[in-house]
């Protein structure tokens, strides 16, 4: 045993029995063991009362009292989903509706008053959980934060709207309950965050791919107004392709159409159809019903370009970037069995010349590299680039804009046995265990002093900036604020530094022709 872990089992002895417990809303929790660095893992906290019964589809309630000492080493249920992405398949043994729980990592005493570090997982809003053991946030605590990940509501229990759940809303809305999902959690950390050793006036909300569209979505709800100090986004925005939302009617429309697949004709029918049975009906073939936020009215008054040019955001600093092979996962979804020119012709029409300048189609494997930039720039790096221009534009607030370009050295069939032998690259996602600060939690990955040191340079920009706002400390490369007119900004990866942004004549002639 260290020093250091003696010293803290002699605490432990020292301290009166009642000190074993925590007080938060809802009442008492047991004290979780700390590590011998002092790191404590409350698991499975309710922020809100599970949404079942007559409370599917309606905003989160509530918590519910509970009698006794509630323990705090299991995680909660993750949210109903499909086993579709092998990456972040469940890690818990069950899925429930009840699942409105989140997890707080600290390594703080009650008397400090630590950044707080909000984690909304990605998924497509179909998939993920705030327990997954990339988001293990005992890394991170070690630097001095205090670590909050959440579950909320996916697909179609996150996002279903319906007229009928519109006239019974006192918001007249219905639709955005995923969202609502993270403002109540986000309250919760303000009522609760403190006795944890959290400050609930200095925290950052910071998400990735569906997360980070979310942490966009939370500067544009006024719902959310005052509950964060500084936003981090990691590879996805709603200025673009992921952003095109629908109408509070478009998405009833939707909801009408897509109760009738499960032959209820009203809403009190569908609150009794089994949870599997709704479930099971989203992943019917041919159906196309994409559950997504809507302009609700409530959460989402406008969508995102609008709500920044009329200068409505919650004005924060921002810290905001993407991987450098982003189309790696997505030239599928945007190509199809389409080649390269004919799409670049199609979209940039009359300029397909600059297009082809900037995005080459000879020879072949050149033609394969542009594709793959392409399909990043289109699906990840546009909207993410918008989001960050728009804040300097409308905002006083800082903008810190980067590139991640450490690709990681998965299994040659982590993508499945299809895609054998193939370069993703800096992938979509690859991000995440540097951002946590632990690339070998991913125990097939091969980790070497490279991944390290990018996973401390990482981690310690995003926790400086939870701090202070600045994501700029000792030891690391300087990193200066995003100015649209003279661009620079970091590279993360084997050489990371600050340099003139190397995407922005791409970015810039993507910007031009819209979506």
């Amino acid at each position: 045993m260290t020093l250091r872990a003696l010293a803290l089992a002699l605490t432990l002895l020292a301290t009166p029995a009642a000190a074993q417990t925590l007080r938060i809303t809802g009442g008492e929790i047991a004290a979780a063991p700390a590590d011998a660095d002092g790191v404590r893992v409350y698991k499975g906290l309710p922020y809100a009362a599970p949404p079942v019964g007559e409370r599917r589809w309606k905003p989160p309630e509530p918590i519910q009292p509970w009698s006794g000492v509630r323990p705090v080493d299991a995680y909660a249920p993750n949210c109903l989903q499909p086993k579709v992405y092998g990456d972040i398949d469940p890690f818990t043994p069950s899925m429930s509706e009840d699942c409105l729980y989140l997890n707080v990592t600290t390594a703080a005493k009650p008397s400090e008053k630590l950044p707080v570090f909000f984690w909304i997982h990605g998924g497509g809003y179909g998939a993920g959980s705030g327990s997954e053991p990339r988001h293990d946030g005992q890394a991170l605590a070690r630097k001095g934060v205090v670590v909050v990940t959440i579950n909320y509501r996916l697909g179609v229990f996150g996002f279903f709207a319906h007229p009928e759940l519109t006239a019974e809303s006192p918001n007249h809305a219905s639709g955005d309950q995923a969202l609502a999902d993270m403002i109540a959690a986000l309250r919760w950390v303000k009522a609760n965050v403190a006795v944890f050793g959290g400050d609930p006036d200095n925290v950052t909300i910071v998400g990735e791919s569906a997360g980070s569209e979310a942490v966009n979505r939370m500067m544009i709800s006024p719902q959310a107004k005052g509950l964060f100090h500084r936003a981090i986004g990691e590879s996805g925005s709603a200025f673009g392709l992921m952003g095109q939302d629908k109408t509070l009617a478009q998405a009833e429309t939707m909801g009408v159409a897509f109760a009738k697949t499960l032959g209820a004709d009203d809403l009190k029918r569908l609150r009794q159809r089994s949870s599997a049975e709704i479930l099971a009906a989203t992943l019917a073939p041919n159906t196309g019903f994409a559950f997504r936020p809507n302009l609700d009215g409530w959460i989402l008054p406008a969508g995102a370009a609008d709500t920044f040019a009329a200068r409505q955001q919650s004005d924060v600093p921002l810290l905001v970037g993407w991987n450098r092979d982003e189309g790696s996962l997505f030239q599928g979804a945007i190509f199809g069995s389409k080649a390269l020119q004919p799409v670049l012709a199609e979209r940039f029409g009359p300029r397909v010349g600059d297009a082809l300048a900037l995005y080459p189609v000879d020879p072949p494997a050149v033609a394969r590299a542009s594709q793959q930039t392409y399909a990043g720039d289109l699906w990840m790096g546009l909207p993410t680039w918008r989001w960050a221009v728009a804040q300097t534009q409308t905002g006083k607030s800082p903008v810190y804009v980067y590139r991640f370009d450490q690709a990681p050295k998965i299994p040659d069939d982590w993508f499945g046995a299809a895609n054998r032998g193939k370069d993703f690259g800096a992938f979509h996602s690859a991000d995440i265990v540097y951002v946590f600060d632990h690339p070998e939690i991913l125990k097939t990955w091969t980790t070497d002093a490279t991944d390290r040191r990018v996973a401390d340079q990482m981690s310690s920009y995003w926790v400086n900036f939870a701090r202070s706002g600045d994501p700029n400390g000792p030891g690391l490369p300087a990193w200066t604020p995003y100015d649209p007119a003279a661009p620079k900004k970091i590279l993360i990866g084997p050489e990371t530094r600050l340099v003139d942004d190397p995407d922005i004549a791409r970015l810039r002639l993507q910007d031009s022709v819209g979506r």
